[in-house]
């Protein structure tokens, strides 16, 4: 059962690159693996509303946190899932429009965009609570 296994998984492998269709995926994902970068650095440099810091140190957003999807021709759809600081960070929607407004601004390409804010870990007290 394993050699027909391991055939059949060679023969789909074969008419893949024969047929150019795994040479396009590959070539798919580097593309978008690009524009996400594109998107990293323009948005790495957008100083924090409340800290002279910009988002980048401060690890709000990071190159893994930003996903590029092709929609259509020249037309991506951008998602960028960022991290407050802090769980109850006031100014998260803050972030979220300038992190809009910077894309918008200054990417070449027609996009949409999607601002997810997500919480790293839970915030624990440096004080002990008495039960």
């Amino acid at each position: 059962m394993d050699v027909v296994s391991s055939l059949v998984s060679l023969t789909v492998t074969k008419v893949l690159q024969f047929s150019g269709l795994a040479d396009r995926n590959v070539l798919r994902t580097k593309k978008m693996e690009e524009k996400a970068l594109e998107v990293y650095d323009v948005i790495r440099s957008i100083r924090d509303p409340e800290k002279p810091n910009t988002l980048e140190e401060l690890d709000v957003v990071t190159e893994k946190c930003v996903e590029v999807q092709e929609l259509g021709e020249d037309e991506y759809l951008i998602i960028i899932k960022f991290s407050p600081t802090v769980p109850h960070c006031s100014l998260a929607t803050l972030i979220g429009l300038c992190l809009q407004v910077k894309l918008q601004r200054c990417l070449p390409f027609k996009h949409k965009l999607i601002n997810r804010s997500t919480i790293k870990s839970e915030w624990r007290p440096p004080w002990k609570t008495q039960t």
